[in-house]
């Protein structure tokens, strides 16, 4: 049974899917007008591990995240670069999207564009209007958020409290200060003809067409950084309960920010570290490490300190792994269905037990972390232990390759060529032998290889 913290209900609760062993799952993605810093990729690596544990327990998993790629920002970055807004959002996307594969995510159901679902979005807009959820002043449209009794059910604003804490507007087309734009005139930047006028849609609609337009309906989870909570997540509902009397998704998923020097990671303060700067230093896994060991929706305050301690566990993990996996090679054993070994041995099953239990908590990474350890101690144990039967050792490795993945980690190992393997071998006996000059040699030789043991 998996439980997970609802946003919407802001408690614990046991997950249902919609459809019997599916998941269906939408994460904002990014605005395109730059690259992602680590803030931004906090919800690519928890959301990515999520899909990953659904699919490790046999669900199929349909996992959507979409490029906004209409935005001031844009606009602002194309007038700086001298270049039309398609060229920054298509040259961010890509860049993005390889950053996406450099973190090691599983490639997405899709991934939906704003420009690629305008019409769906005007009619949207249209039938808010018919349906006396939305007015047109001039050019403009705006939500009507007086016709929603729950307004803000997600962030638990109310409408009072927003109208008093309201800044004084000086659009007095709306009805209500904290109406929001639905579609703006414009004469700025890319525009689109519309039965209201030219000009282009508000942030908030279009998560909501979007996911629509591709799930036809309710979705079990939607997720986002705690930031998207209020107004976006909540005005995404507000917009959904009017056109499609639901809230768009049965769970609703918050991860908490990345903080650094204690203030919030930003493009605007310029306290950010981009994410592909720090895949240049370290590796992927690294990376992933980092951030799965904070629980998903605390707050991660990013130090050098977390680094050095992802960087040395990730080691030890790597080096139980190297280890046990050689040892099963030279013992020419067949390591190539690693993923669909059965986990028989009691203490093995233990760990793979709590394991699924730690992931099954509110996805508690931190605590599977720590589970993946317990079997690290155990690959070194048997390594140690020559007299170790041969089959528990493969359940072992296969049982951490697994844990792993779910991580979405991977120790990178090449099999051995028949060649390499007798070198291996002749090191291995002049060791035995303690014939060390001919061990050093051979070491040598195997480290010019490029072998990794």
């Amino acid at each position: 049974m998996i439980k997970l913290y609802n946003s919407l209900t802001n408690k614990i609760e046991e997950f249902k899917s919609i459809k019997e062993n599916e998941v269906s799952m939408y994460v904002c993605g990014p605005t395109v007008y730059s690259n992602i810093h680590i803030g931004n990729s906090r919800p690519v690596i928890f959301f990515d591990t999520v899909a990953r544990f659904f699919k490790y327990l046999g669900y199929k998993v349909t996992y959507v995240s979409n490029f906004t790629d209409i935005d001031d920002k844009i606009i602002k970055r194309a007038k700086e670069e001298k270049v039309t807004e398609k060229e920054i959002s298509e040259k961010y996307i890509a860049e993005i999207s390889e950053t996406y594969r450099r973190l090691n995510c599983l490639p997405h159901f899709k991934n939906p564009k704003v420009t690629e679902t305008m019409d769906q979005i005007i009619k949207f807009i249209a039938d808010l209007i018919e349906k006396n959820g939305a007015y047109q002043v001039d050019s403009d449209v705006y939500f009507d958020v007086s016709k929603i009794n729950e307004y803000g059910v997600l962030s638990g604003q109310t409408v009072e409290n927003l109208i008093n804490g309201a800044r004084i507007d000086t659009n007095d087309k709306k009805k209500n200060p904290i109406d929001f734009t639905l579609w703006k005139a414009t004469d700025e930047g890319i525009k689109w003809d519309s039965p209201f006028g030219e000009g282009r849609p508000g942030w908030h609609t279009e998560c909501v067409v979007m996911i629509n337009s591709i799930f036809n309906g309710m979705i079990d989870i939607h997720g986002g950084g705690l930031d998207l909570k209020f107004p976006h997540h909540d005005n995404e509902i507000a917009q959904s309960l009017c056109m499609y009397n639901n809230k768009i998704a049965n769970y609703w998923m918050h991860n908490g920010r990345i903080d650094f020097g204690g203030e919030k990671m930003s493009k605007s303060l310029g306290n950010i570290i981009w994410a592909n700067d720090l895949l240049d230093k370290i590796p992927y896994q690294v990376y992933r490490l980092m951030i799965l060991n904070v629980p998903y929706r605390q707050p991660l305050n990013y130090k050098e300190e977390l680094l050095t301690q992802a960087t040395n566990d990730y080691e030890k993990i790597k080096r139980a792994y190297i280890s046990l996996f050689r040892d099963l090679e030279m013992n020419g054993y067949n390591l190539s269905n690693l993923n669909e070994e059965a986990i028989k041995a009691d203490d093995l099953v233990n760990i793979k037990n709590e394991f699924i239990e730690a992931m099954s908590n509110d996805f508690n990474t931190a605590n599977a972390i720590t589970s993946i350890f317990n079997v690290v101690k155990l690959i070194n144990n048997y390594v140690r232990n020559k007299d170790t039967d041969i089959n528990l050792k493969k359940e072992a490795l296969a049982l951490l390759k697994q844990m792993l993945w779910v991580l979405g980690i991977e120790v990178e190992i090449n099999l051995l060529t028949k060649e390499e393997k007798e070198i291996v071998s002749s090191w291995m006996e002049a060791r035995k032998a303690k014939d060390f000059e001919k061990a050093d040699a051979l070491r040598k030789e195997i480290t010019e290889r490029n072998i990794i043991l």
